[in-house]
């Protein structure tokens, strides 16, 4: 986890550059907590290694590559004071700024976030509940079981799948192919959102054992894009 600006800041400062924060979670999770919060330059050096899973330093000492293909998890607030969209609470935010809060976030890091979701604050009756839904082992067991589908099937992950790999297991039939064109233009995706809900799409019909991509999973993985678009505006 990264509270610290400095941590990303100077992740492959100096001279001669070192693996810093983003390496370091190369195979792991990389979780942001406040994600608005970091400047918008720190956010924005996120974008190269989100897309091609290495980070290129220029120093004028030397040049440097590093691996960093981890999966990013970040959290934010609807706006400054936490409230917007609360039933319990008031927000007192303006609407300049909640803009500027958002607006921190730029589109195309937005467009490399695959799954984006709003959470929204839990009543009290929850917190007391016994915690409901299947464990966390139900899970890995579906997850692993994904992974070794898709290695069988491919022999990489759904989310390496580039260009001839990505048209032939990521394939839709004629009701898919129009619901994903619709939501194309609704939701303006740029040709790298237009993928990634594949890929996704893929994953969910994974671990549910489909071998083909249903409309279901489509249209869920096409809900998972709707919130970047609040989020822009």
């Amino acid at each position: 986890m990264v509270h610290s600006v400095a941590l990303i800041g100077r992740s492959h400062s100096g001279s001669h550059p070192r693996p810093g924060e983003i390496s370091l979670a190369h195979h792991g999770i990389l979780f942001l907590d406040e994600m608005p919060e970091f400047p918008r330059a720190v956010l924005e050096v996120l974008r190269e290694p989100l897309e091609s899973g290495e980070i290129h330093i220029a120093r004028a000492a030397r040049r440097a590559t590093f691996p960093a293909r981890f999966q990013l998890v970040a959290a934010m607030n609807p706006c400054p004071c936490g409230h917007l969209g609360d039933p319990q609470q008031i927000c007192r935010c303006t609407p300049a700024q909640v803009s500027q809060y958002r607006s921190r976030l730029s589109g195309p890091l937005l467009d490399r976030i695959d799954i984006q979701m709003e959470v929204p604050a839990l009543p009290v009756s929850a917190l007391q509940e016994a915690a409901q839904g299947e464990s966390s082992a139900y899970w890995r067991e579906r997850i692993a079981q994904a992974v070794d589908r898709q290695r069988q099937r491919q022999r990489v992950r759904n989310a390496q799948l580039q260009g001839e790999l990505l048209d032939q297991f990521c394939a839709l039939d004629t009701v898919g192919i129009r619901l994903l064109s619709r939501a194309t233009e609704t939701l303006h995706l740029s040709a790298r959102g237009y993928h990634r809900v594949l890929r996704v799409a893929r994953s969910i019909a994974d671990l549910e054992g489909s071998d083909p991509i249903g409309t279901q999973h489509l249209a869920e993985a096409i809900q998972y894009r709707r919130l970047a678009q609040t989020l822009a505006q």
